[in-house]
């Protein structure tokens, strides 16, 4: 049955410098972030787990009721945006340091372990990683917030769970590479075109696939270099703080969505996160399907996005799941910069691990796409020593005998 749950509902409310307001309504100046906090009825803990997802609204996730439901005092704590075409990775940082400062100062708590479930595990990640190391002075777009000046306490703890590498990297691997103007989506290039009539059937030929991961770089590349080109003239007509919104049609068009010896593992082919592919891909809800110029930046940018977990994992000290893996095997930039986290993370009181011989792509071995590397130099700290994240299958949470169980 588990502990009764109690939930209470709070805002975290926080100063902001900006020339210009990328959230509807409220005050000018002001960021509201809604929060909660889910305590079991009874049991006091000095330690608190901490969700944030770039986008709000995961509260009610059956994980976070359940973490409580075991024994454990948990915050899912919503970003001060809705939606994410306006979104600035290095603003919604602000939010998880904001709610970080509140449980600790206010509520008391003496440890937070972050929570990075989805897109919220690079968040965690990068928080972390400019709390302990703080670099970054402004956005890609080159705007306020100077997260060397914001003061962010760091977490002691991270968990993964069924964690993406970044959204730059999750949009990369879908986007359409038959698209060949952005303003006519119908101007398709038939030798990449996924869904034509023309189209390769699975399985994909891995040259093939090679060629099409690389278009999928060029175009993310091109839309880059427009938004700069953009971004860039109306700076330059004296329009500083202006916005320039756009459509980013063809976002879902991953091949392993429709071949299932891409990264194989127990999914249902042909079936996407949003539904059928085909339909998604310029349907209404899509990734980065509007946007505007910063947000494309600070979100999208393969080459200028700054939330990158494995990046950001190797420059960090404190527990967490070996996130460097070796993932599916990706073309040019993808392949030397972008690995995929660690897999879904099993979660239950005391130990529960992955099932004997259910292991996931990331570790199976004879498959020629999944080769196993370590990890680079510049991903280990300290002196002939490996990454302090490399040999941490599992961690305690303080208190509770609670562990959290990684494959390794």
């Amino acid at each position: 049955m588990g502990h009764k749950v109690e939930t209470i509902a709070y805002p975290i409310v926080r100063v902001e410098q900006a020339a210009f307001k990328d959230t509807y309504g409220g005050d000018e100046g002001v960021v509201l972030c809604e929060s909660y906090l889910l305590k079991p009825v009874g049991v006091d803990s000095d330690t608190v787990i901490v969700f944030m997802h770039p986008v709000g609204a995961g509260a009610y996730l059956p994980m976070v009721r359940g973490l409580a439901k075991a024994g454990h005092h948990v915050i899912y704590c919503n970003s001060h945006y809705r939606a994410d075409f306006a979104l600035i990775m290095e603003k919604v940082v602000l939010d998880l340091g904001a709610c970080i400062r509140d449980a600790k100062q206010r509520l008391g708590y003496s440890k937070v372990v972050l929570a990075g479930w989805s897109g919220g595990g690079s968040l965690s990640l990068f928080y972390q990683s400019q709390a302990e190391h703080p670099t970054l002075t402004e956005t890609p777009a080159g705007d306020p917030p100077d997260l060397t000046a914001a003061d962010l306490i760091p977490a002691d703890g991270i968990m993964l769970l069924a964690a993406h590498p970044s959204r730059h990297c999750t949009l990369t691997l879908s986007l359409d590479p038959a698209v060949r103007d952005e303003s006519n989506p119908d101007d398709r290039d038939p030798a990449f075109d996924l869904y034509g009539p023309d189209a390769p059937q699975p399985p994909y030929d891995r040259e093939w696939l090679e060629r099409y991961r690389a278009a999928q770089v060029a175009r993310n590349r091109r839309i880059t270099a427009w938004v700069k080109a953009k971004l860039a003239e109306l700076r330059a007509s004296g329009r500083d703080n202006e916005e320039f919104a756009f459509v980013v049609h063809g976002t879902m068009a991953d091949p392993a969505a429709l071949d299932g010896t891409i990264d194989p593992n127990d999914r249902e082919v042909g079936v996407s996160f949003l539904g059928d592919p085909r339909v998604v891909n310029n349907g209404p809800v899509g990734l980065a399907r509007f946007c505007t110029l910063r947000s494309w930046l600070s979100q999208w940018s393969l080459d200028d996005a700054n939330g990158d977990g494995p990046r950001a994992a190797a420059t960090i000290s404190i527990p967490a799941p070996e996130p460097l893996l070796p993932g599916r095997r990706q073309p040019g930039h993808l392949q030397q910069r972008r690995q995929h986290l660690s897999a879904p993370v099993r979660v239950g009181p005391l130990r529960r691990h992955r099932p004997r011989g259910q292991g996931t792509a990331l570790h199976r071995r004879g498959d020629p796409l999944l080769p196993r590397r370590r990890p680079a130099p510049e991903a280990r700290r300290g002196r002939g020593h490996h990454h302090p994240l490399a040999h941490r299958p599992r961690f305690r949470l303080a208190g509770h005998g609670f562990r959290i169980g990684f494959s390794n």
